[in-house]
C-alpha cells in the first residue's frame, strides 16, 4: 500500500472518531487523533497533539455554530471560562514540551470512559429553567477556576479539555446536556487555537499532508454528529453521548495497548 494511502486511512479514521466525539459530546480532537498517530503513523507525542488540536479548531467551530444556532450555547459564560482557559492552555503547552513522549497520549482515558457510564447510569435532565436559576456571580467565579484546571490540561496532552469540560458544565455549573455540549465546543474552539499555535511555534512545522487530512476528515464528522445531537431528545442524546465516550475510550485505550 501506498504510504500516502496508509496515512490518508488513518487520519480518516482517526478523523472520523473525533469529529463524532466533537460533535456528540464536545470532546477534544485530540483525545483520539493523538494516540492514533502515535501509534500507527510513528509520529512524536507532541507533534501528533499539536494536529490534533489544529483539527480541533473547524471541527469545534462548526459544531459550535450549530449548537448555537439551535439556541444551546451560553455564549457569555462561555467568554469567561474561555479566557481563564486559554491563559493556562498557553502554559499546559509549554509545560508538555518538556515532558517525555512516553508519559502523553493516555491521561484522560479512564476517565472518559467513566463519564461515558455516568451519562447512560444517570443521564442530566437539568432543564434550561432550571439553569437560570443559578447564582449568576457564583457561575462566574466557578467557570474561572474551571477554566484554569481545564485550560492546563488541554494545553498539557492536548486530550481531555472537551471532556473535563463536559464534565464540569453538567455538574459544578448546572447546564443541561445540549447547551453544555454546545458551550464547550465553543470554548473548545478557542483554546484548540491557541494549543495549536503554541505547539507549532515550539516544535515546528507538522507534517503537512497528515494536518490536512485530520483536519477535513474532523470537520466532516462533527458537523454530521452536531446537526444529528441538537435534533436529538435529551434522553436519547444522554445515551448516545454515554456510548460515544465509551467507544472512544475503550479505542483509544486498545491503541495505547497496541504501541
Amino acid at each position: 500500500m501506498s504510504p500516502i494511502i496508509y496515512k490518508f486511512i488513518v487520519c480518516l479514521f482517526a478523523g472520523a472518531a473525533a469529529g463524532i466525539g466533537t460533535g456528540f459530546a464536545g470532546m477534544s480532537a485530540a483525545a483520539a487523533i493523538s494516540p492514533v498517530l502515535i501509534a500507527f503513523l510513528g509520529m512524536p507525542a507532541y507533534e501528533a497533539v499539536g494536529i490534533a488540536l489544529a483539527s480541533d479548531v473547524l471541527a469545534s467551530g462548526v459544531s459550535a455554530y450549530t449548537y448555537g444556532k439551535n439556541k444551546n450555547l451560553d455564549i457569555k459564560n462561555g467568554i469567561v471560562m474561555m479566557l481563564s482557559v486559554l491563559v493556562f492552555t498557553t502554559v499546559g503547552s509549554y509545560v508538555s514540551s518538556l515532558v517525555p513522549s512516553g508519559t502523553m497520549g493516555s491521561f484522560s482515558v479512564i476517565m472518559t470512559m467513566l463519564l461515558g457510564v455516568k451519562f447512560i447510569i444517570k443521564p442530566v435532565m437539568t432543564t434550561k429553567e432550571a439553569m437560570q436559576k443559578i447564582d449568576k456571580k457564583t457561575q462566574i467565579v466557578r467557570s474561572i477556576l474551571s477554566g484554569a484546571m481545564i485550560g492546563f490540561i488541554c494545553g498539557f496532552v492536548g486530550a481531555g479539555g472537551g471532556m473535563m469540560m463536559l464534565l464540569v458544565l453538567t455538574t459544578v455549573l448546572g447546564y443541561e446536556l445540549k447547551t453544555a455540549v454546545g458551550t464547550s465546543v465553543f470554548v473548545m474552539t478557542f483554546t484548540a487555537l491557541t494549543g495549536a499555535v503554541s505547539h507549532f511555534v515550539i516544535d515546528g512545522t507538522p507534517d503537512l499532508w497528515t494536518l490536512v487530512f485530520c483536519v477535513l476528515s474532523t470537520l466532516l464528522f462533527a458537523r454530521i454528529a452536531a446537526r444529528i445531537a441538537n435534533k436529538s431528545k435529551p434522553e436519547t442524546l444522554n445515551r448516545v453521548v454515554g456510548v460515544v465516550l465509551i467507544i472512544l475510550g475503550a479505542c483509544v485505550l486498545t491503541v495505547n495497548l497496541l504501541k
